[in-house]
């Protein structure tokens, strides 16, 4: 019989401590917000695929030629094509640049759910004299009513930022009711974790800062963002019972773009940046978490943290084609810093509207991440790690109907031993768009190789730092935690449905099996398998934008533990319920 959920007061406690954080500085004078550097669900929107790009004149006057010249001028300047990943913060620069048509008075924007899990942008154009947006706008121009605005002059744009969420989650019976052994000697462990029956936290940040951009010239631009995060968590998390706060830096990163587009439409952009800032390499199959969260930063669960401590980026587009160079030094937790760095190069080209195809090259010239072979003893460490990656992906241009799919495959080699791991995925769906509710339904095969004992070779997929939501590479709401995407099978089938323009629903049923038995490098609870039936899990995620400052995000997830983990663990494992609800507010 599982225990009854905590009294109501210490309940309304917890939830009192994070709404405290997460709201209390929005009395504060608005020097201001940032959003979410995430692809999480704390943000769902920032880092999602850019599904399709309208321009509209709001007030076009009597020569449509002008209003028409003016919005492809815009479209042009935005240089953003179907595929690219959406960015608050760098948008805002970029509508910034597009705004310096002399014709433009001002720019705003709508986001909205696509079809297949993206957004669609809506940029709004008003019009008006040439000189009405040189004098200055924004708060620094005395323009009290200027919300996140704090200057915009002579093409120089400024905006603070702020986002505060506060998030409640709870679990029946997590670590299936055996902490004890599936945490035994986790470094993470702090006081008395959750585990078996009904046990909750709650946990919030704000995330506060400023960002802008000046031009050099008429074609290039100086950007850069600084912000910074307090964090905090209370009650029985899944690592800790421990109250903590902190606040430290997130963003701190300088840049320079520039472009060019030529008489028959062709786009150029070179854009270079380096500092903390988030990266995250095409769908976050290799690279998405490029910070930690949890332990005595709090916000394990709300990820809160995403920049790295160093990235430096090169990125090249012309049209439809985009290289992009980089070297990557993660925010790793103190206490599980494995001094990795990682350098890379990534290019990706669309030959029409409707495939894609990409390869990408990751080395780890740097890291003392350990690899152990089937007796327990290191084998090497992740440093001389080469990743070779390639993939595709097809959907049909404008949200049409039908089919869609994609896949991928990777492959891992080390320069200092023998290794050979392997990694994939195929995909394949359908949807329909113009039907009630908008649904689609796809089937995703992935793969994720372990170590068998009977070659030379060491075979256990490295995952790096693969992540983003639980729609890319978290697979498994409860389930990703007991077995990461290393030496593990997953099939998962999902659908998206969309009751409103502004709701969405995704539920997913998930079968997990283990590629090998021999499972040295994951849990040490599950070293040595005698079964590969890892488990399955159903989970259902519900997503409403209440406004475009405030949005509404929950999640019910069940997983019932398979032959693999009951044969391992000595004591019989329950069935895992978790909850999770929060409310995040952008201004």
């Amino acid at each position: 019989m599982t225990e009854p959920p905590q009294t109501l007061a210490s309940l309304l406690r917890r939830i009192c401590l994070v709404a405290g954080l997460s709201l209390g500085l929005l009395i504060l004078p608005s020097t201001a917000p940032a959003w979410a550097q995430s692809v999480s669900g704390a943000d769902p929107l920032n880092g999602a695929a850019i599904e399709s790009l309208q321009v509209v004149v709001l007030n076009p006057g009597p020569d449509a030629a002008l209003a028409d010249r003016i919005a492809d001028s815009v479209r042009r300047s935005l240089a953003l094509f179907p595929g690219a990943r959406f960015s608050k913060e760098a948008f805002a620069l970029q509508l910034a640049r597009a705004g310096r048509t002399p014709e433009v008075a001002s720019l705003d924007y709508d986001v909205s759910l696509g079809v297949a899990g993206g957004v669609n942008l809506r940029v709004r154009v008003t019009l008006g004299e040439a000189a009405s947006t040189r004098e200055g706008r924004g708060r620094l121009a005395g323009d009290a009513s200027a919300g996140s605005l704090l200057l915009d002059r002579n093409g120089t744009y400024l905006i603070g930022k702020f986002d505060a969420l506060g998030l409640y989650y709870a679990n029946n019976n997590s670590w299936y009711g055996q902490p004890g052994p599936l945490l035994a000697g986790n470094p993470l462990v702090q006081g008395q974790p959750s585990g078996a029956g009904y046990r909750d936290w709650a946990e919030g940040y704000v995330h506060y800062g400023v960002y802008g951009i000046t031009p050099l010239s008429r074609q290039v631009h100086v950007y850069g963002g600084l912000s910074a995060i307090t964090a905090g968590s209370s009650g029985d998390e899944l690592f800790s019972s421990k109250t903590r706060t902190l606040t430290g830096v997130e963003d701190a990163y300088v840049g320079i773009v520039g472009g060019s587009t030529d008489a028959a439409g062709n786009r150029l952009v070179v854009n270079l940046s380096a500092g903390r800032q988030k990266f995250s390499l095409a769908n976050a199959f290799l690279i998405a978490n490029t910070a930690a969260n949890g332990h005595d930063r709090a916000a394990l669960q709300a990820n809160a943290r995403w920049a790295a401590d160093n990235l430096v980026l090169a990125q090249v587009a012309y049209n439809r084609l985009k290289l992009e160079a980089f070297y990557l030094d993660p925010d790793e937790l103190p206490i599980l810093d494995s001094g990795t760095r990682l350098a890379g190069a990534n290019i990706e080209f669309r030959p029409n509207a409707d495939w894609l195809v990409a390869a990408s090259y990751v080395a780890a010239p740097e890291s003392r991440s350990a690899y152990y072979g089937p007796a327990g003893a290191p084998v090497g460490t992740r440093k001389g790690l080469k990743v070779y990656d390639a993939r595709f992906s097809y959907a049909p241009a404008a949200q049409g109907a039908g089919l869609f799919g994609g896949g991928e495959f990777a492959l891992q080699e080390n320069d200092d031993f023998p290794m050979r791991a392997k990694a994939g995925w195929a995909e394949i769906g359908y949807r329909l768009p113009a039907a009630p509710w908008s649904p689609s339904v796809s089937y995703r095969y992935s793969y994720f190789s372990g170590d068998d004992p009977d070659t030379s070779a060491y075979e256990r997929w490295d995952p790096l730092f693969s992540g983003g939501n639980g729609e890319q590479w978290v697979q498994g709401a409860n389930h990703f935690k007991v077995v990461q995407d290393s030496n593990v099978i997953a099939h998962r089938l999902q659908a998206r449905l969309k009751p409103d323009p502004r709701i969405e629903i995704v539920p997913q049923f998930w079968v997990f099996r283990a590629a090998e038995m021999n499972n040295i490098g994951g849990n040490p609870a599950l070293s040595f398998l005698t079964n590969r039936d890892y488990g399955r899990e159903a989970n259902v995620t519900a997503k409403w934008f209440v406004s475009r400052k405030i949005y509404v995000h929950g999640h019910i997830a069940y997983t019932q533990p398979g032959d693999a983990v009951k044969q391992a663990l000595t004591s019989k494992p329950e069935g895992w319920l978790s909850l999770l609800l929060f409310v995040r507010y952008a201004y």
